[in-house]
C-alpha cells in the first residue's frame, strides 16, 4: 500500500513510520515542512491512504495556530480533490478542539474542513481528538510534560509542578500507533463521530513527577518500579529512552573479598531480589539456612556442586552444574545449602530470593552442609 503520512518527521509521525517499515510497507510518501511543496500533489496522486499528522501547537505568534491546523488541512484536501483522490484520512486533532482558545478553535476548524471533505466526496475520515501523548522521541519543552519531566530528571536537572493536583490524560504512544494501523486495516475504534485509542490513562502531575524521580532512584536503591502496572512500565520505557547515552551504563557495589564477590542486581516491587555471586576455584560459599527465604540458584560460568541437607529429616542432595547446561536448583527454607567452585574458572551465579536482604531481619544462621 501507498501511504502518505504528513507531519513525518514529529513525535507521532516518527514512531508511525518506523512501524510501518517494519510491517513491511515499502511504500511511504512523507511529507513535512522541509519538503519540497510541489511533492504534495505527486504524493496525492496515488497514496490509498492518509495519515495526517501535521499540525502547529507552539507557533510563533497566534496566526500560526490557524494557518498550521486548518490551512494547510486546506491545502491537503486541495490536492486530494485535484487528484480526484478518495483514499481514506486518518487525522489527529487534540480534545482542546472543544476549548475556546486559538489553538482549540484552530483544531476544531481543521476537523470542520476533514469532515466536511468527507461528506462531499465519500471518502473515509478517520478523526482522532487526541489526549496527552508520551513515548520515545518525544521532544522535552514541547511535545508534552512527560517529555520534559523525563529529561529534565535524568538529567538531575530540576523541574516545576505547576498544578500539583491535576490530573493529565494521557496516551502511550504505542498504543496509538497500534490503534493507527488498525484504522489502516479499515477497523477503527469509533466513537459518534470521533475516533478514539482505546488505553488511555489518567494520573495527577505530582504522581507523575514522584514516580519519574523513582525511576532515577533506582538506580541507586536497586528497586524496579512496579511493572505490573501499565501506566508505570510505559513511563519506565519512555524515561529509559531520555537517558543519555553517556550516562546508559552505571556501577553496581560488588562486595569484594578473597573469595570472590556478591552483588545485588535488581530488587523487585514483591520483595525479592536478583544477585550476582561470583567464587573463585576450590572455594565454598554459603553454609547457612533460612527460616523462610527460598532461593534460586543458577550457575552460568564455570562448574559448581550445590549441595544441600533438609534440617528436619537429614536428607541431603547434592547437584553438579556448569554454565555450559543452565539449571536451576531451588533452596527450600530450612535446608542448610552449600554452594563450591569444583572448576578451573571464576564461577558466575545468578540467585534469585524471594525476601529482599533486611539488616534487622537477615533470616541468615550458619551451620555446615
Amino acid at each position: 500500500m501507498k501511504v502518505l503520512v504528513t507531519g513525518a518527521k514529529g513525535f507521532v509521525g516518527k514512531n508511525l513510520t518506523t512501524q510501518l517499515r517494519s510491517n513491511g510497507c515499502h511504500e511511504i510518501y512523507e511529507y513535512d515542512l522541509d519538503t519540497e511543496k510541489s511533492l504534495l500533489d505527486e504524493y496525492t496522486k496515488d497514496s490509498e491512504f492518509v495519515f495526517h499528522l501535521a499540525g502547529v501547537n507552539r507557533p510563533e505568534n497566534e496566526s500560526g495556530f490557524m494557518e498550521g491546523n486548518y490551512g494547510f488541512t486546506a491545502e491537503l484536501i486541495d490536492a486530494m480533490k485535484k487528484n480526484c483522490n478518495k483514499s481514506p484520512i486518518l487525522m489527529t486533532s487534540s480534545i482542546q478542539a472543544d476549548h475556546d482558545n486559538p489553538y482549540g478553535r484552530s483544531k476544531r476548524a481543521g476537523e470542520d474542513l476533514i469532515f466536511e471533505y468527507g461528506r462531499e466526496i465519500g471518502a473515509g475520515v478517520y478523526c482522532y481528538r487526541l489526549p496527552n501523548l508520551f513515548g520515545k522521541w518525544s521532544k522535552p519543552y514541547y511535545n508534552s510534560v512527560v517529555a520534559t519531566f523525563c529529561h529534565n530528571i535524568s538529567r538531575d536537572i530540576e523541574i516545576t509542578v505547576n498544578d500539583p493536583d491535576k490530573f493529565l490524560p494521557l496516551c502511550y504512544i504505542d498504543d496509538v500507533v497500534e490503534e493507527f494501523l488498525k484504522a489502516l486495516a479499515g477497523d477503527p475504534s469509533v466513537s459518534g463521530k470521533f475516533c478514539f485509542v482505546p488505553v488511555e490513562y489518567s494520573i495527577k502531575l505530582s504522581d507523575l513527577a514522584y514516580l519519574i524521580k523513582s525511576f532515577r532512584k533506582s538506580r541507586y536503591d536497586l528497586r524496579l518500579p512496579d511493572m505490573k502496572d501499565d501506566l508505570t512500565r510505559k513511563l519506565y520505557s519512555t524515561y529509559l529512552s531520555y537517558i543519555p547515552k553517556e550516562d546508559l551504563a552505571y556501577d553496581l557495589l560488588m562486595h569484594k573479598d578473597d573469595r570472590g564477590s556478591f552483588t545485588e542486581f535488581i530488587k523487585m516491587q514483591d520483595g525479592s531480589q536478583v544477585s550476582v555471586n561470583i567464587a573463585k576455584p576450590g572455594i565454598t560459599k554459603g553454609n547457612h539456612w533460612h527460616m523462610s527465604k527460598n532461593e534460586k540458584f543458577l550457575v552460568v560460568n564455570g562448574k559448581g556442586m550445590i549441595r544441600s541437607r533438609d534440617l528436619n529429616t537429614g536428607e541431603v542432595a547434592e547437584f553438579k552444574v556448569s554454565g555450559e547446561r543452565l539449571e536451576i536448583v531451588d533452596i527450600p527454607p530450612g535446608w542448610t545449602h552449600s554452594i563450591t567452585n569444583v572448576g578451573s574458572v571464576d564461577m558466575v551465579t545468578i540467585i534469585w530470593v524471594n525476601e529482599t536482604y533486611d539488616p534487622n531481619r537477615p533470616d541468615t544462621f550458619f551451620m555446615e552442609v
